[in-house]
């Protein structure tokens, strides 16, 4: 319990009405969970507007509103704050609740189209295995130390996130390494939260349902470095063009690593194969497990940020090369009947090329590539077409499937990704809707040597269908379909 008073404390406050003298039970912004005691917080969401759940909120017990709007008639006994911005408020009043955590854990934030999960999860391993405590907030789980927690959300709510930073700091843990995407800095999911630094990985097409433009989607990155602290440091990708774009407000100091141009941390690729990855990095060579240009440039930013936390490069080199990849991500077997099968999260165009690149690479001319690959329902439909493109243009053979089609009909999005395909290259495509049937038909057609990429979902373990998601494994269905 705390008092409104103390959790309203820096919220941009421009009217209350009532006593802030009184005790909260819980801060909560979704009206079906809100109990006796609670304050609501009125967000207006994409779908929904918090406001109109005021009164459902206070028949559940609620004795507190904050809110961007007064309703016509104010309930007696009721408090009411009126703010400019709901969501940012959540921000403030999620840190003030759990006592301000952000500021007594160094908090490393990851944004960008693709890495952060593998430069995310790293940190926290390497850290991990030099004996610090760490915490992680990732797509593919949570966790503090050791113990593992499940993850709905790249970057939980702003409630979720203090809680989880206020756990970590109870069990020790010194460092937090988080995936920061860009709909958290859109909503403000973030917001209030001190971070002691920020990394940027890349940007290409994505997301472009929800931010609209290419341009506003690169503002929403730029905007999490405009707000770093000035005590903090801002770690981008030279080699993206965007990436000094990330660096021209923000107050943090500022450091680039790269392998395309000079920059403060820069590695050279020595060699690249199915077993790992040959670095030089500043004049030391390094053998990591991770396979692609792509996973050099995730291991040299987690090089660098390792050394901006004060690692001696001797100690963060030898730590790199004991790095297993992360799940999903180029996670590749061979088969009894000596197949390449690799299953891979990428869901963009960029991150697809990347992997189908890395693959061509490391191929010997003979051997077939089979990828299977779908595309997610209700979200960004330009990039569907690319998707088919960039598979049907690297790939002998493409099955073109089913991913999470949500509430969007498979046939529908398939249509719209058979319009990316030139008549030569439709002739390399088959449609099979039925994901798991795509991925035996792959494994049927595969002959030694060959390999089959399984491309969009990567680590995760459902399908989701009209809003239930069902048990799916890609890599455990292709496992049994080529044993």
């Amino acid at each position: 319990m705390k008092l409104l008073s103390e959790i309203l404390y820096k919220c941009d406050l421009l009217e209350i009405a009532g006593s802030t003298d009184i005790e909260i039970r819980n801060p909560v912004f979704d009206s079906r969970k809100v109990g006796e005691g609670d304050l609501f917080i009125a967000i207006r969401g994409l779908n929904s507007d918090g406001h109109d759940f005021i009164s459902q909120a206070l028949d559940s017990g609620a004795v507190a509103v904050v809110c961007e709007k007064f309703p016509e008639k104010l309930p007696e006994k009721i408090s009411f704050i009126k703010v400019n911005d709901s969501s940012k408020a959540l921000g403030v009043i999620a840190s003030n609740f759990f006592d301000n955590p952000s500021a007594n854990l160094k908090i490393i934030g990851v944004t960008g189209t693709n890495g952060k999960t593998t430069v995310a999860s790293l940190l926290h391993k390497l850290m991990n295995s030099l004996g610090y405590k760490c915490g992680l907030v990732s797509t593919i789980c949570n966790k503090i130390g050791n113990d593992e927690l499940d993850s709905l959300y790249t970057t939980p709510d702003a409630i979720a996130l203090n809680g989880l930073f206020h756990d970590m700091i109870k069990q020790g843990c010194e460092y937090c390494f988080m995936e920061v995407s860009s709909h958290a800095i859109h909503q403000n999911r973030v917001a209030d939260v001190k971070f002691a630094g920020g990394i940027f990985t890349n940007i290409t097409h994505d997301h472009l349902d929800y931010h609209k433009t290419f341009l506003e989607y690169i503002n929403t990155k730029k905007a999490f470095f405009d707000n770093l602290p000035r005590e903090s440091f801002a770690l981008v990708n030279l080699d993206d063009k965007n990436g000094q774009v990330m660096l021209q407000n923000t107050l943090a100091k500022k450091y680039a690593f790269g392998i395309k141009n000079l920059a403060d941390y820069h590695a050279k690729i020595i060699e690249n194969q199915l077993t790992g990855l040959v670095l030089n990095i500043e004049g030391r060579e390094v053998w990591c497990k991770l396979v692609g240009e792509f996973n050099a440039y995730n291991l040299l930013a987690i090089y660098a940020c390792s050394r901006l936390l004060g690692i001696e490069s001797d100690e963060s080199l030898t730590a790199l090369s004991s790095l297993e990849p992360v799940e999903g991500r180029f996670d590749y077997f061979i088969s009894p009947g000596k197949i390449i099968a690799i299953t891979d999260y990428a869901h963009t165009p960029d991150a697809l090329e990347n992997v189908l690149t890395t693959i061509q690479s490391l191929r010997k001319g003979s051997e077939n590539l089979i990828t299977v690959v779908g595309c997610g329902g209700n979200r960004d439909t330009a990039k569907r077409p690319l998707m088919a493109s960039i598979s049907a243009t690297y790939s002998n053979k493409v099955i073109l499937t089913s991913d999470n089609p949500r509430f969007e009909e498979p046939e529908a999005i398939i249509r719209d990704m058979q319009k990316g395909l030139d008549p030569v290259s439709s002739k390399k495509a088959v449609v099979i809707l039925n994901r798991a049937e795509a991925i035996k038909a792959a494994s049927a057609m595969a002959r030694e040597d060959d390999i089959i990429l399984v491309a969009g979902k990567g680590h995760e373990k459902y399908q989701e269908i009209k809003g239930v998601k069902h048990p799916f494994d890609d890599k455990m269905i292709l496992k049994e379909a080529l044993a």
